[in-house]
């Protein structure tokens, strides 16, 4: 094996060695996610080298360089406030669902219109309209970290893979004998999962078009899915007894939290399958769950009005955050992690501090239930998707 070159992630803060191992061009990830500003780099360094035999001497200065660089990103203090840039009235029909591209220069729509919709962010420009679905576009999302591919979910039981550049659609997957409500790639690009209330889960070749797999087992509707950070592990979720709402892996793929209609979330250890804590605390059932990028910290949303933040490691309640007038549908980490971003009935989204519990920022403006939230991937913008038909831009 030989290192071509390193490549720097910020979020969560990592290490990409690009090298050639037998005339092919292989990647691998230095995962760094305990690293903060106090961590003394040539000690960590040397704790990459122990276990990384391409990082040898000569290289050894790089890497802590690189290291250096991390921290230092770490150190900018997030005092960003987000101002309205623009409103969007994407569709006819109510919106379904928004979703960036990995850097935030372009994001998607879909809707009751039975189109999705590619927005160019800084102005606000439609790009392309995507045709051909005979029902609601339900679910929608880029191939990141590419971006150079789009996949859209429809209650016309079909799923299609589009050219996110030209708006051309690739292959049309059909199989499914009911609405396809969520669906995800794998981190390769080389899969398409699609979820249905027929209570199937089907894998598609993004090459071919043709289906790979089904998966069976479930009773009832696959309601959410996805891909483990590395590509080898699929999970579903189902409503067969307890309804589970939401799901998502942390970074290394060790823990899977699910939300649920019993008010509950569940932290899970992935290798054994074993419920490793219940997280109480909501009074009406959760609604969104997510971990930070670093899977230190996880948030839920519930129908109650709140949201809370737990400790992956104690399982601890940490915050309980408390302002919103209506359930809470959505909520997300900023990218680096200081930062909560909540979506409401309430018709505003809400920023919080992590750390703190206080309200920052109140994003005001939309005439009816914001049902999506998301930040871009350097975390200073942010688009809020609602039932009044608009999307807002906020910088």
């Amino acid at each position: 094996m030989k290192l071509k070159r390193f490549l720097l992630r910020y979020y969560p803060p990592g290490i990409i060695l690009e090298y050639d191992k037998g005339g092919q061009l292989r990647t691998k990830s230095i995962d760094l996610l305990d690293l903060t500003p106090e961590c003394v780099s040539y000690e960590l360094l040397a704790e990459i080298r122990r276990s990384e035999p391409l990082i040898t001497d000569s290289r050894a200065d790089q890497v802590k360089q690189l290291i250096v660089r991390l921290q230092q990103k770490q150190r900018q203090q997030d005092h960003h406030r987000f101002c309205f840039m623009k409103e969007l009235k994407a569709h006819i029909l109510p919106l379904t669902n928004v979703a960036f591209d990995k850097s935030g220069s372009r994001f998607i729509t879909g809707s009751y219109d039975r189109t999705c919709r590619v927005w160019d962010t800084a102005s606000g420009r439609e790009l392309h309209t995507l045709e051909g679905h005979r029902n609601v576009v339900y679910a929608i999302t880029f191939n990141n970290p590419y971006g150079d591919k789009i996949a859209t979910g429809s209650f016309d039981k079909t799923c299609k893979l589009w050219c996110a550049e030209t708006g051309k659609c690739f292959h049309t997957f059909r199989g499914h004998m009911a609405e396809i409500v969520c669906l995800a790639f794998n981190p390769q690009s080389t899969l398409v999962a699609t979820g249905s209330m027929d209570a199937t889960a089907k894998l598609w070749d993004v090459e071919t078009g043709d289906e790979v797999a089904t998966l069976t087992g479930h009773t009832a509707e696959v309601l959410s899915l996805c891909f483990n950070t590395v590509g080898n592990q699929l999970v579903t979720a189902r409503s067969d007894i307890v309804i589970v709402i939401v799901m998502c892996f942390n970074w290394d793929c060790s823990l899977i939290v699910t939300g649920s209609m019993d008010k509950t979330c569940k932290l899970w250890e992935t290798g054994s399958g074993k419920c490793v804590a219940t997280l109480v605390g909501h009074k009406e059932e959760v609604l969104d769950v997510c971990f930070d990028l670093s899977g230190q910290l996880i948030a839920t949303a519930s129908a109650d009005g709140t949201a809370r933040v737990f400790s992956a490691n104690t399982h601890q309640c940490l915050m309980t955050l408390e302002g919103h007038d209506g359930e809470i549908s959505k909520i997300c980490f900023s990218p680096q992690g200081s930062r909560v971003l909540t979506a409401s009935s309430d018709k505003t989204a809400r920023l919080w501090d992590v750390q703190s519990g206080v309200c920052l920022q109140v994003l005001e403006g939309h005439t009816d239930e914001i049902f999506s939230c998301v930040f871009n991937y350097e975390g200073d913008t942010i688009i809020t998707g609602s039932k009044d038909n608009t999307c807002r831009v906020w910088y």
